[in-house]
């Protein structure tokens, strides 16, 4: 959100003086001499017919009707002698406002970073598609069923389902939020009503259905890899050989590799689930080259990173249009294969030939994948052996005689 927005979510504790038409400069000096008590705290605008008080040297209006307005300066005097804004009436509560709130609040655990930059941004997104669609002065309130069919409709007409589902989900976080007992923003939960509803799963599977599978055959990752210059093709090699995903590759600290002991254990950025994968030799030799080849760092709190672009920058964008997108799109379309499938695809790749394995926890381990079942409460650890098998199935299927048959 800009700083414009915020102003102008703020903007509603000192609202812009509004002249009353029936009321005159005369009237508001008679309306002065007539406080309901002479210890009344507030006294009429001479331009405007309001009650006011100058606080902390700035005029602050309270409203024409005096027990009104007395009864809001008393709710928000407290705060405004001590240069704090107050918190508005539920019925003041704009789009804009709650959109700032929210994003003021998740900012902060992105500071502390409990919060991905690339989720606060998916947020600040959904956060001015609100704002656009209901108007940010629109009073929350206000809002009924109609108003999120009618918002659905129209993003259903842009989106394909996932994405839809996703964002649908965002705004209902947010308003849900805004009716946290503890934030109390919006006086009760808000009424969505059944036309604002994620896509059903029937629409996701025909979807995805539509779209085929995210899967490379091992002929394709083995193209790839003839292709890919450095650092990309080490980063591909991770993706199939660790599951790695663009997050992984792109924030790899160096501190994590044992290169001589052939393995990696690296907590998952995304959750911070710990997880160990043992290296096929083929990794282990891009690695070395990669890093052997790794430009100096523009900025130093990148030297800890084993990959760095040309140019000596991060190759960790929180955008969904990241460096590691670009250059494997530009790959991708170099070989012709469609374009459905991107880096990620490694991932799911090496889930489905892994998973032929039959470990599964070892597999979860390997991923970052926190099990729900019990047993995964009681296991402290996974032997290495274990995660070997697993390695070296699905390098016996990209580079062995059956994986040349894919």
């Amino acid at each position: 959100m800009s700083a414009s927005n915020s102003s102008a979510a703020l903007s509603l504790y000192n609202p812009p003086a509004t002249p009353t038409p029936e009321a005159t400069p005369a009237d508001h000096t008679e309306q002065k001499s007539r406080k309901p008590y002479p210890e009344f705290p507030l006294y009429v605008h001479r331009g405007t017919g309001q009650w006011c008080k100058r606080i902390r040297g700035k005029l602050r209006y309270f409203g024409n009707d005096a027990d009104k307005a007395l009864a809001k300066y008393l709710k928000q005097k407290d705060a405004l002698h001590a240069g704090e804004v107050p918190k508005p009436d539920h019925d003041e509560i704009t789009v804009n406002y709650l959109i700032t709130a929210f994003l003021n609040f998740k900012r902060a655990f992105v500071e502390s970073g409990e919060l991905s930059p690339r989720t606060f941004a998916d947020y600040d997104a959904v956060a001015g598609l609100l704002s656009k669609h209901f108007g940010k002065r629109c009073p929350v309130v206000s809002l009924r069923p109609d108003d999120f069919t009618a918002l659905r409709k129209k993003l259903a007409k842009r989106w394909g389902p996932v994405r839809l589902g996703n964002t649908i989900q965002r705004i209902r976080t947010i308003f849900k939020w805004g009716a946290d007992p503890e934030v109390a923003l919006i006086e009760r939960p808000m009424r969505f009503g059944p036309g604002f509803r994620r896509p059903t799963r029937k629409t996701m599977r025909q979807h995805r259905a539509k779209q085929g599978l995210k899967l490379f055959t091992a002929d394709e990752i083995k193209a790839l890899l003839d292709v890919a210059g450095m650092p990309m093709k080490a980063m591909i090699l991770l993706g199939i050989n660790c599951g790695f995903g663009n997050s992984d590759a792109a924030n790899l600290p160096m501190a994590t590799l044992d290169l001589d002991g052939g393995s990696i254990e690296y907590p998952r950025p995304k959750t911070g689930i710990p997880r160990k994968c043992l290296l096929w030799p083929e990794t282990v030799e891009a690695l070395r080259e990669a890093i052997g080849k790794r430009p100096e760092p523009k900025d130093p709190a990148d030297a800890r990173l084993v990959f760095l672009t040309q140019r000596g920058y991060s190759w960790s964008k929180d955008i969904a249009d990241s460096p590691i997108t670009k250059e494997m799109r530009k790959l991708l379309d170099k070989l012709g294969i469609d374009g459905h499938r991107n880096f990620y695809t490694l991932r799911h790749t090496f889930r489905t030939v892994a998973d032929e394995s039959r470990d599964q926890p070892a597999i979860d381990h390997v991923m970052g994948h926190e099990s729900p079942h019990m047993s995964s409460v009681y296991r402290e650890r996974i032997s290495d052996e274990r995660l070997r098998a697993v390695a070296d199935y699905v390098r016996g299927w990209l580079f062995g005689p059956a994986g040349s048959a894919n």
